[in-house]
């Protein structure tokens, strides 16, 4: 719950899903050209989860816009309007929903600026994660497409402030941004937000809580389930250093290969499948910096390789969650 402060308030309370639309608000009224498309997003609605409704109520149809229930349409619009000099902001109702826009993505966003020096500032808000037992096709997290796919930038918070602070620096860039947003966080964290314009750069990590006998190296909504491990596991007497990604692409390297270094110990976890997640690229180059320095193998936890289970204990046992980081933790110290 928020303590109903408002944006004037030097450190509000604000949830992850307010962070959010406040983000958009006050980008919004600090650049005309930044417009929000979607399906459904505009007042009195203001999308599946409510987070475009202040900005419908504020700046009205013209820069809030419904659009027919086609991302390939309303993606390949923005194309088109970022090129015109317009900073669109889309949402996609939820993550799993971005296939369909796919090309528009990753054939000619990601590629323009390489082939002919144009610039392509969009940002597509993909609501995604799991545990909410929505299923396969509202659960998945699709950001290792993206990591993939040269030209893309990729980003995912796991605070309200970090939210509201990466929003404004995705809009404000010139490059195509994927701002993954996590649903299971949208009403249930809130934080302090500093009010008005303090942006966070893109591609620096935070260490969420620090340590000395591991690092866990996570991002989104298993920042959440780290922290709880390692507060844990300080009863126990081990220290687990918990490093936030943020940013996935560009990946704040330096800050994961100094951890390692220190702690001699790394586990990446994600909720996104493991297999060829964003995970394994972390693992490599913790492999290939830190070799010297390990004293137990490079471990990983992410979800199984299969469909997001309607299933309650199905989801429970697909997702990483905070025993099971402690025990992998507990592992790799005993190594």
């Amino acid at each position: 719950m928020t303590d109903g402060s408002s944006l004037d308030d030097p450190r509000p309370q604000r949830t992850y899903l307010e962070a959010i639309s406040d983000a958009l608000v006050f980008e919004m009224s600090r650049d005309e050209a930044v417009v929000l498309l979607g399906e459904d997003i505009a007042a009195p609605f203001g999308g599946a989860f409510k987070v475009t409704k202040a900005a419908g109520e504020k700046f009205g149809s013209d820069r809030v816009r419904n659009t027919p229930m086609s991302e390939s349409a309303f993606i390949g619009a923005a194309n088109g309007m970022a090129l015109m000099g317009m900073r669109p902001v889309v949402e996609v109702q939820f993550a799993d929903f971005i296939t369909t826009g796919f090309d528009s993505i990753v054939q000619f966003a990601a590629t323009t600026h390489y082939r002919w020096g144009a610039k392509v500032p969009w940002v597509i808000r993909a609501p995604a994660d799991g545990g909410l037992r929505s299923g396969p096709f509202h659960s998945q997290n699709p950001e290792a497409w993206f990591v993939h796919s040269p030209g893309l930038k990729v980003v995912a918070p796991s605070t309200p402030a970090d939210a509201y602070g990466l929003l404004l620096s995705s809009i404000r860039d010139d490059n195509p941004v994927i701002f993954i947003e996590s649903k299971p966080l949208y009403r249930s964290l809130n934080g302090p937000v500093p009010a008005g314009d303090h942006p966070i750069p893109i591609g620096v990590a935070d260490v969420a809580r620090p340590g000395r006998d591991c690092t866990v190296i996570t991002y989104g909504a298993m920042r959440h389930q780290a922290t709880t491990a390692a507060d844990l596991l300080a009863d126990e007497g081990i220290e687990i250093e918990v490093i936030d990604l943020r940013s996935l692409k560009p990946l704040d390297l330096t800050t994961v290969i100094e951890s390692v270094a220190r702690t001699s110990r790394a586990l990446v976890v994600h909720a996104a499948n493991r297999l060829a997640g964003v995970g394994a690229e972390v693992a490599a180059v913790i492999a290939d910096e830190c070799f010297s320095h390990l004293d137990a193998p490079v471990k990983r936890l992410g979800g199984l390789d299969v469909p997001v289970p309607f299933s309650p204990p199905l989801e429970d046992a697909y997702r990483p969650d905070s025993d099971k980081i402690a025990r992998a933790c507990r592992d790799l110290c005993a190594w």
